[in-house]
């Protein structure tokens, strides 16, 4: 009989729904999946960007659409609803948010950190939705409001430092 470790380790890499879920398998870290699935998302990030803004956002938005179907799918395997590891909410979430940054280190490097801060937090009404939406919509919408509130807060510190 596999353990518990063995058989989220199949899952996240041998189905295709797992994969993509698992972040290309980022989502295995031991510490901290959410940012190790962040990190691995930032890999495809300057394709993303390069692309017009429109075309950037519906790329973003068929990955959130995706991302409902593969996260609830491997959450009903899983058998637990938002698994750590399950990563694919956190690219869709930094994908959004470097959309609308400069292109810099700098934005990078603050819009990851920010990210992180509301992903990891979950202030109101994120963590409400958290815990009162399921399914792969409710895998998926905390991490598009956390990315919400990202761009709220580096909106205002470019207009500070009038960028």
């Amino acid at each position: 009989m596999p353990t518990e470790r063995e058989r989220t380790r199949t899952i996240a890499l041998a189905t295709p729904t797992g994969f993509l879920a698992f972040g290309f398998g980022s989502g295995l870290s031991p510490k901290a999946p959410g940012t190790a699935g962040t990190l691995a998302a930032l890999v495809f990030a300057p394709a993303l960007v390069a692309l017009p803004l429109w075309a950037g956002l519906l790329v973003v938005g068929l990955a959130f659409v995706v991302g409902c179907r593969l996260c609830g799918e491997t959450s009903r395997e899983l058998g637990v609803h938002d698994h750590g590891g399950i990563v694919w909410d956190e690219f869709v979430g930094i994908w959004l948010v470097l959309l609308f940054v400069p292109f810099e280190l700098a934005w990078w490097l603050a819009a990851f950190v920010v990210f992180r801060f509301f992903d990891i937090l979950k202030p109101w009404p994120i963590r409400w939705l958290d815990r009162r939406v399921g399914g792969g919509f409710g895998i998926m919408i905390d991490d598009v409001l956390a990315a919400l509130f990202a761009l709220a807060v580096l909106i205002l510190a470019g207009q500070l430092v009038g960028h």
